[in-house]
């Protein structure tokens, strides 16, 4: 029952369909996210002909332009304050440049060369992180109680793996072993190109602007300040990066192993979908973990049994469908707790500076988790796959054998269970929980 100390927000759900109309963007922000780390370096060296370093280069010079990028647009998230509204001002904004920058990325001219790829993979990284940073930081503002956050999150997220089983079906659907016409990767595109502003324009005219709860501004020093002395910030920020590193290993050697070291090139779309769409039914079970131990400790539970789960992985015979298929749906299932639960988590940590600060910076904190993500994902290729060419291994070779496929299954599966295991032992008893948050958000609503 609330009570005359109950934060009115937290009395008040959101309305479900403010909540979806809210996260329709999140299905073409991940149609364009997943091909970038998983479809482009595969389309760019197998079908283009650049070289697997090269590539990897190329994805990692973008994403050290998210360094400089990132806080500059998390700064701008907050500061700028037109009468339309913080969030969906910025977010309007950057529809047609992330729009278009996806649709020249993924219909590339044939003969492109590297330039081409750092050139559009730059636009589509200032679009994108001008687009997720106020779209994040709307989402953790609309609910302020801690379980609602996580019921905005895991409607987020289940549209985002809508989002990505489309960037899986089309592709592989068409195909995208050409390089000339309408490709998988072009037809991608041009949904891209449609939906993005479509549903960008549903979320900014039926979803409200939240409320903002700052009482004074901080300077840049003293910004810096209280967020280095936010320990549970601090916690979060360094496991999400690791088991990002962990996710983002695998999702982009995912085609090269199936295909290389099990031998099943023409399963590697269906089994792509397949574990996304098990996704799908892990967010609303993370949701329900979290609302029995916490989200932070659901989070755990959800590392470890994939750390299980995934451990046969390189020891799997070829040709073995069936049993990498199990391990398909473990995993994918568990996904569904690494997507809803930690944004969930960071809008809880936000609250931590808002009621040190007094300036409620939603922006400049998801600036932070938006840049370690992409750090995480850049590790996967830029860092895992020169190693993989120093050991031999080469994704045009039509008969790899020894040492290349040896580290292409250890860099696969156990390096990330190494890189889980240590998030995981950060976050088991984090500080954060249900009491802790209550109280936050009584403080910072009382003024």
């Amino acid at each position: 029952m609330a009570t005359a100390s109950t934060p009115a927000s937290a009395r008040q759900p959101i309305a479900l369909p403010k909540i979806i109309a809210y996260a329709l963007p999140a299905i073409p922000l991940a149609a364009l996210t997943l091909p970038l780390y998983v479809l482009v370096p595969t389309f760019y060296t197998e079908t283009l002909g650049l070289s697997l370093a090269s590539v990897g280069f190329a994805l990692l010079l973008v994403r050290i332009f998210d360094a400089v990028n990132d806080p500059l647009i998390g700064w701008a998230a907050d500061r700028f304050r037109p009468r339309f509204g913080r969030r969906r001002s910025l977010f309007a904004l950057s529809l047609p440049l992330t729009a278009i920058s996806a649709f020249m990325l993924f219909w590339p001219p044939v003969g492109v060369t590297t330039a081409w790829l750092v050139g559009w993979g730059l636009m589509l990284s200032l679009g994108y992180t001008a687009a997720l940073i106020p779209f994040s930081a709307w989402g953790a503002e609309l609910a302020t109680d801690y379980h609602g956050r996580s019921r905005v999150t895991g409607w987020r997220e289940g549209l985002t793996l809508v989002g990505t089983l489309i960037a899986i079906a089309l592709p592989f659907a068409i195909g995208f072993d050409r390089a000339t016409g309408v490709h998988g990767l072009a037809a991608l595109a041009l949904v891209i190109l449609i939906a993005l502003p479509l549903f960008g324009t549903v979320a900014i005219i039926f979803t409200p602007e939240p409320a903002e709860h700052s009482r004074s501004r901080v300077n840049l020093k003293s910004g810096l300040a209280h967020l280095a002395r936010n320990r549970p910030f601090l916690r979060l920020i360094a496991a999400f990066f690791l088991n990002g590193l962990a996710n983002g290993i695998p999702a982009t050697l995912f085609l090269y192993f199936v295909s290389a070291r099990l031998g099943l090139p023409d399963a590697r779309g269906p089994l792509l979908f397949f574990y996304f769409l098990c996704a799908i039914a892990g967010v609303p079970l993370a949701t329900w973990a979290a609302r029995r131990v916490g989200k932070h400790r659901a989070w755990c539970y959800g590392m470890l049994a994939a750390c299980l789960a995934f451990a046969p992985a390189p020891v799997l015979p070829e040709g073995s469908l069936i049993a990498f298929a199990a391990i398909c749906a473990i995993t994918g299932l568990l996904l569904g707790f690494d997507l809803a639960l930690p944004p969930a988590i960071q809008a809880d940590v936000i609250d931590v500076d808002t009621a040190a600060s007094g300036e409620q910076r939603s922006g400049t904190y998801f600036a932070a988790w938006s840049l370690a993500t992409k750090l995480s994902l850049a590790g996967g290729v830029g860092i895992v796959f020169p190693v993989l060419a120093g050991f031999g291994f080469d994704p045009a070779s039509s008969s790899e054998t020894g040492a290349g496929l040896t580290a292409l299954a250890i860099a696969y599966a156990w390096v990330p269970i190494a890189a889980k295991l240590v998030s995981i032992a950060i976050m088991w008893n984090f500080p954060l929980d249900e009491a802790a948050q209550k109280s936050l958000r009584g403080q910072i609503e009382a003024g």
